[in-house]
């Protein structure tokens, strides 16, 4: 009864944990600085965790399978390059050449890992490299920048908004609705826990473990290159120096919103949390305005450790001394 208890103690604050830390984060913030609360200020923190969580949606599901997906953040400027390049033959060229082509790699990544057996940190850091290669020779080691013609359609995808709310922040809560109803209401969803809370096993059931990690990764990288063309709909360009850093953020993020790095428990609400506890933090330092910038790199690194390491503790509480 006592393990039984713990266990269900241990899933709640690992599911909770950061939904409270966000809702105090707000809180304070909000008191204490009066623009934080301005409805401006609002509409930006979600606009620009909308295109973090569009990414860390499909890491997600990868962290849950037991891998790691660390060519998101070039895929993610690639995207944003192939968006930008193909807006002039239209709409539809300038949505599905990024999706497309970051779709490729993704499911690449995806036969290599599975078929292979080979290491996703290492498929995925090659296609970390290889996607930044050919973004630099798409524009010629970046010195060419694509723009987007201001009458262009797709320019609305990016700058457009519904209640002074821009259109990708519903894009990406459709997609996160979409992306929860998956993992947790579809076989396929099944399956992707089962391939990370005990793989060996879940062959032996039947489960196809090797598919699964295929569709993960394609899902991985198509979303990435989504988020890249979003932000080039909006920043009117395919810029070439975004995306650095990313993967990180995007696994800091599914790691702090509950998901375990070891595979097999997560949630994509979860994730969400993660973005936007991020995206406060960040918000703060910035009004702050004495502290630099790169201290949302040291604040996020610390918070990201102090979950790993609370992760760590209480999933094995019977080894705290």
């Amino acid at each position: 009864m006592t393990t039984l208890t713990t266990a269900a103690r241990t899933k709640a604050l690992q599911r909770q944990g950061a939904a409270v830390a966000l809702v105090l984060m707000v809180a304070v913030s909000w008191l204490v600085f009066p623009r934080f609360g301005s409805l401006d200020n609002l509409r930006d923190l979600a606009l620009q965790g909308s295109f973090l969580a569009v990414i860390a949606l499909g890491m997600t599901f990868v962290i849950i399978t037991g891998g790691i997906d660390l060519s998101v953040g070039s895929l993610y400027a690639l995207g944003g390059v192939l968006a930008a390049w193909g807006s002039q033959y239209g709409f539809l060229v300038a949505l599905a050449l990024p999706l497309l082509v970051c779709g490729v790699i993704g499911l690449v990544n995806g036969l290599l890992i599975a078929r292979t057996n080979m290491a996703p940190f290492i498929v995925t850091l090659a296609s970390l490299l290889f996607a930044r290669g050919l973004l630099l020779a798409i524009t010629d080691e970046g010195a060419d920048t694509y723009q987007i013609a201001p009458d262009s359609a797709f320019v609305e995808l990016g700058r457009g908004t519904v209640f002074g709310f821009g259109f990708p922040i519903f894009v990406a809560a459709v997609l996160c609705l979409l992306g929860g109803m998956i993992l947790n209401r579809t076989t396929f969803g099944q399956n992707v826990f089962a391939t990370g809370g005990a793989e060996q096993s879940a062959i032996l059931l039947g489960v196809p473990v090797a598919r699964t990690k295929i569709g993960v990764y394609a899902m991985s990288g198509t979303l990435a290159g989504l988020a890249g063309a979003l932000t080039a709909a909006y920043l009117q360009s395919g810029v070439t120096v975004i995306g650095v850093g990313t993967e990180l953020d995007a696994i800091a993020v599914v790691v702090i919103g509950g998901t375990l790095l070891t595979g097999g428990m997560g949630t994509v609400l979860g994730t969400v949390i993660g973005v936007g506890l991020i995206k406060v933090i960040q918000n703060v330092i910035n009004q702050i305005g004495t502290l630099d910038s790169n201290y949302q790199s040291v604040v996020s690194g610390v918070f990201l450790l102090v979950v790993v390491v609370l992760q760590r503790v209480l999933a094995h509480p019977s080894q705290r001394r």
